[in-house]
């Protein structure tokens, strides 16, 4: 097989992002999981005006075509300095990765974007992953291709698990997905007992929607004191914490997000918000006028979503093993089993093997079950270097 049948180009048109953005309706095809990712939300990614890791970094778009001129496969590449600057070897990013079943096909899209990232003085580059934050389209999908994925969470063939291993690329760590089902009860049971060793000294409470600065400094503490101790973690300002309130505004369901106090001082939260994939597959990646009106009738009025998407969960380290967090989750088992809601199914996603503490807590704690899993690779360009895996999350902050 001649390399010629086979052109890479890279995306600089109009023409050609919309080539780009549209290819995986051909890959899915028929699928009934995956659900069509808004044009709107993969731009932001590549637009510098939203984007601030282009502050100090890059990204680029390639797309392979056939001899026919028809596109068989797509590919981003990307690297934030500050962040490459984390890792053991300066690393950049590779994802949005889309391609028919043909290895070859695959391997001149890896080979360009590990040729542009090592002419940017990368050393290793990560993928599938996305050119901004972890939650979001990060991982490959190499269990549970049987379900539909959570809003701007990954989905992909299984056959693209060979494609990046065969070129090279190396498991550096695993995301689970969880899942809690009403009416599961037989699973939720023990976190009664765990709950009732609080006294009343603590309490758990919905988010105000009336005053959502007050919540938003409230996740704010409770977020630093549970994550940004970790490596890697920076500590959120009050001015990040709100923004991200104002901007989960018109999807927050007050019903499903709960925050846990001790003697009224903040502790703990779980930010749950009905899953967006549940309404969008009809959209065909649009989000005009139209579609965000259907969503917020849809949303607010029918409340035709069934799935709750748990976006972050954290509990103050003093406060860990107490029962908070199985108090939190009486108060959803409260709501989800015993009045008359929408609701049959709370996942909670990117839960990575590397945080044995974290997943710990959501299986005994929370009472959920694994559910999905998606692996981020790492392609080590120096082929004789030795590969490691991502370390265990440890609570001491990088210098």
């Amino acid at each position: 097989m001649s390399k010629e049948k086979y052109k890479l180009q890279e995306v600089s048109t109009p023409a050609q992002v919309r080539e780009w953005l549209d290819f995986p309706k051909k890959i899915y095809k028929g699928n009934r999981n995956w659900v069509c990712p808004l044009d709107q939300d993969i731009e932001e990614v590549f637009d510098p005006r939203k984007n601030e890791l282009f502050a100090d970094g890059e990204a680029i778009r390639w797309v392979v075509r056939d001899g026919g001129g028809k596109v068989v496969g797509r590919i981003a590449a990307f690297y934030n300095r500050e962040k490459a600057a984390l890792e053991e070897q300066p690393t950049g990013g590779c994802g949005f990765f889309e391609a028919i079943d043909d290895q070859q096909v695959a391997d001149m899209m890896f080979d360009a974007a590990r040729m542009w990232l090592a002419s940017r003085g990368m050393e290793a580059m990560d993928g599938p992953v996305n050119f901004g934050q972890r939650r979001d389209w990060w991982g490959l999908l190499v269990e549970g291709y049987e379900f539909q994925p959570l809003y701007k969470n990954p989905y992909n063939p299984p056959y693209y698990k060979e494609l990046f291993e065969n070129y090279g690329f190396k498991n550096y760590f695993n995301q689970n997905s969880y899942i809690w089902r009403v009416n599961a009860s037989e699973t939720n049971q023990a976190i009664f007992a765990r709950a009732g060793r609080l006294d009343a000294s603590y309490h758990v409470e919905n988010i105000d929607m009336n005053n959502l600065e007050e919540a938003a400094e409230n996740f704010r503490v409770i977020y630093n004191k549970a994550w940004a101790l970790f490596s890697g973690v920076k500590p959120m300002t009050h001015e990040e914490a709100l923004e991200m309130v104002h901007e989960m505004k018109p999807i927050i369901d007050p019903r499903i997000i709960f925050f846990a106090y001790f003697n009224d001082e903040p502790i703990g939260f779980f930010i749950t918000v009905p899953d967006l994939n549940r309404l969008i597959g009809k959209f065909n990646g649009k989000f005009g006028l139209w579609q965000k009106l259907r969503l917020m009738w849809d949303l607010k009025v029918r409340r035709s979503c069934d799935r709750i998407f748990g976006i972050i969960f954290g509990i103050a380290p003093e406060f860990h093993g107490r029962g908070v967090e199985s108090a939190i989750m009486v108060k959803y088992y409260e709501f989800l089993e015993m009045t008359k809601n929408e609701y049959k199914s709370m996942e909670l996603a990117w839960i990575g093997d590397f945080n044995p503490v974290m997943n710990r807590m959501i299986e005994t704690y929370v009472c959920a079950t694994k559910h999905k899993m998606h692996t981020t690779y790492r392609y080590l360009f120096d082929r004789e270097k030795e590969f490691k895996r991502c370390p265990r999350l440890g609570v001491k902050r990088r210098e």
